[in-house]
């Protein structure tokens, strides 16, 4: 068993980096808060007993050596920065969960096959740049230079925050580890949903990470005299995207595992009075079997051919981004069942809705993600909470699964 009182008192003494007056927590990519919680979980790793590093693209990586140090890494951890005015629990459950089993099988005197390290990830959550998941990218290899030129609000880039931090954007790609040097990738992390909460569950096994299509889309109809067009003669654009909205929703509904989300919506010209011309919204379509989505997609956009056909309409649209699933690996699922028993824990399985840096590791190595009971299903916001003992145990379901997978 992990020490509990040690892990939560850990992520209390984390949460206060970046604490605002409305108790959510601000830690943007590579402002002075995310330097400080970098450094406070650096000190953690170095009271755990493990060897440090900062790699090329700012992850911070706490490593404890194996029996083979050249067999490959078992690698877990999460991400440190946070959206604005978020949680506390968020990204750093598994940094810090992370730590805490090192440290234990440190003072317990075991020594496993593989290596393991455990990595704070660097801007997962892309609250500064609106680019998400750069320290994982780096790590897979996918950090492109042109990426880096990406812009805050004050129109400072990536790669002068680079430069102002000690790093070198020249050298991204030293981030990405040679071919097969890591066995598998575990995740722990708050379910940030109700599902474990609703099933009377405090930790579950997650089968896979959904996938996430994001569109631009737009109707572009005919402005108008509101007063002095009749009905009949209109090609109201706001009057489509809202078919097409119900659209949406029936369609989704209809597979019971996909989830489809109108965002965000400009209505131009935007007068009380004024027929509106052009609508441009978002669509966030999101199931763990990409066949699905592609078949919800498929039929979206039928009927949305249909819908300009009868009112004389022209609808665009732009890809933002096409990421596919990301399945957690059968021996995962296995280690981390067996796992389980071990505690007298029920196993209980679900997806993951939301996107994390194990959908990027999936590229390099297998993963598997554990998740702990969200209250009320609240998260990026100062009211996610997870119980000490929910937390902990997480971090004993991590705990076990890493000695399956590492060779104890």
């Amino acid at each position: 068993m992990i020490n509990k009182k040690r892990l939560f008192n850990r992520l209390m003494e984390l949460g206060e980096i970046g604490k605002q007056e409305s108790g959510g927590i601000t830690r943007l990519a590579f402002t002075p808060e995310d330097r400080a919680a970098k450094n406070l979980v650096a000190s953690f790793m170095k009271e755990a007993g493990l060897s440090v590093r900062e790699d090329a693209v700012g992850n911070i990586i706490g490593r404890m050596e194996g029996r083979n140090p050249e067999a490959p890494v078992i690698l877990t951890g999460s991400h440190v920065d946070s959206v604005y005015n978020g949680g506390i629990f968020d990204g750093a459950l598994g940094i810090i969960g992370g730590i805490e089993v090192l440290q234990t099988m440190r003072e317990q005197g075991i020594k496993t096959e593989h290596p393991i390290e455990v990595c704070a990830f660097n801007d997962e959550e892309g609250a500064r740049f609106s680019y998400s998941m750069m320290g994982s990218r780096g790590m897979i290899g996918s950090l492109k230079p042109e990426d880096l030129e990406l812009k805050d609000k004050e129109g400072i880039s990536i790669a002068n925050t680079m430069k102002a931090q000690g790093l070198d954007p020249a050298l991204i790609r030293c981030a990405a580890p040679t071919k097969g040097s890591i066995k598998a990738f575990i995740e722990l992390h708050i379910e940030q949903g109700k599902v474990l909460e609703k099933n009377n569950h405090s930790v579950g096994i997650v089968t896979g990470i959904v996938n996430e299509l994001w569109l631009k889309c737009t109707f572009k109809g005919e402005a108008g005299h509101a007063g002095a067009t009749p009905m009949t003669m209109r090609h109201d654009a706001l009057v489509a995207a809202a078919e097409f909205i119900q659209t949406v929703e029936r369609e989704a509904k209809k597979t019971g595992t996909t989830v489809a989300t109108v965002g965000k919506m400009d209505v131009l010209p935007g007068g009380i009075n004024i027929i509106p011309g052009t609508v441009e919204f978002t669509l966030d379509l999101r199931d763990l079997d990409q066949e699905v989505s592609d078949q919800v997609e498929d039929r979206i956009f039928k009927e949305a051919k249909r819908i300009c056909r009868e009112r004389s309409l022209e609808m665009q649209t732009e890809v933002l981004q096409r990421i596919p699933p990301a399945p957690c690996s059968e021996e995962f699922q296995l280690a981390a069942k067996d796992a389980f028993n071990k505690l007298g824990l029920e196993p209980f399985y679900l997806p993951s809705g939301a996107g994390h840096d194990a959908m990027q590791l999936v590229n390099i190595c297998p993963i598997g993600m554990i998740f702990i009971r969200s209250k009320d299903g609240i998260s990026h916001n100062p009211a996610e909470w997870s119980s000490p003992q929910d937390c902990a145990d997480g971090a004993n379901v991590l705990y076990h699964t890493l000695l399956s997978l590492a060779g104890f």
